[in-house]
């Protein structure tokens, strides 16, 4: 059975899971669904049509579902959903879609939102990633999966960070960061490869090497971006995880972050 506190404000038509502990003070809207396990502290409002799946941690003072800061935003039913074992600390504050959007934010599973972090309107949010403090993604951003967003960044509306990027602290971020790479500065530019996060990942050795030497081919090459795209087509087709690098690069519509002129001791040298 759910274990909710007397304070707390349940609306009609909630649905709360088997194990679910609603702390004092807290408000969950009539359309929310909370699965089972889920740890809600003092404090915390769930409002929208805002769906968690099992095992979520939501600390006090958080706000998730609540309406976007969307000018364009006129009440439509759009959608928040959030799948396992998430943990969103104190202030961070998580909206759902819109209709010029898709109408839906989807978050999945086992990510960290530290405090005051904030996912904006129609993000799309894959699995174990960690957002620091105060890092902020504006509306439609895309987000794959073992990223770190380093604390007071700023993502712009419409960019995708690649899976297992790395963005330093303070980063603002106005163009898309592909796979494995690390990011930093205003505007963000590439600084090396997250060597550290591939290797946390499992990545073998071999694999970081042809990594690293794709992202000298891509980003310091000579020639058009076009043609290095060919020729590393041709020369990393037997390895997937460099081709996931290609193909991002390749398809970014925004464009990608340029390179830094001077990389740091711990980037791709």
């Amino acid at each position: 059975m759910s274990n909710i506190h007397p304070t707390a404000i349940i609306s009609e038509g909630a649905r709360i899971g088997d194990g679910t502990s609603i702390g004092a003070y807290s408000v969950v809207g009539p359309n929310v669904v909370l699965g089972k396990n889920n740890r809600v502290a003092s404090h915390v409002v769930l409002e929208g049509h805002t769906t968690l799946g099992d095992d979520n941690v939501i600390f006090q003072f958080a706000s998730v579902g609540a309406m976007p800061q969307d000018l364009k935003f006129h009440g439509e039913a759009s959608t928040l959903t959030l799948g396992n074992r998430n943990i969103v600390r104190e202030f961070v504050t998580i909206q759902p879609g819109t209709e010029g959007g898709g109408m839906k934010t989807t978050i999945g599973n086992s990510n960290l939102f530290m405090a005051n972090s904030h996912i904006g309107h129609d993000a799309i949010i894959g699995n174990s990633n960690i957002f620091a403090n105060s890092a902020a993604l504006a509306g439609h951003v895309y987000v794959g999966n073992y990223v770190n967003v380093g604390g007071l960044s700023g993502i712009h509306q419409f960019v995708t960070l690649g899976d297992s990027c790395l963005l330093g602290a303070g980063s603002m971020v106005s163009n898309d960061v592909p796979p494995f790479c690390i990011g930093q500065g205003d505007r963000a530019k590439l600084a090396g490869v997250n060597v550290v996060g591939l290797e946390r990942r499992g990545v073998s050795a071999d694999e970081i090497r042809l990594v690293r030497a794709a992202y000298r081919d891509l980003f310091m090459g000579k020639g058009l971006l076009k043609e290095r795209l060919e020729e590393a087509r041709r020369e990393y087709a037997a390895s997937p995880i460099v081709m996931q690098l290609i193909e991002f690069v390749s398809a970014s519509k925004r464009g990608v972050c340029s390179l830094r002129k001077k990389s740091p001791s711990s980037g791709d040298a």
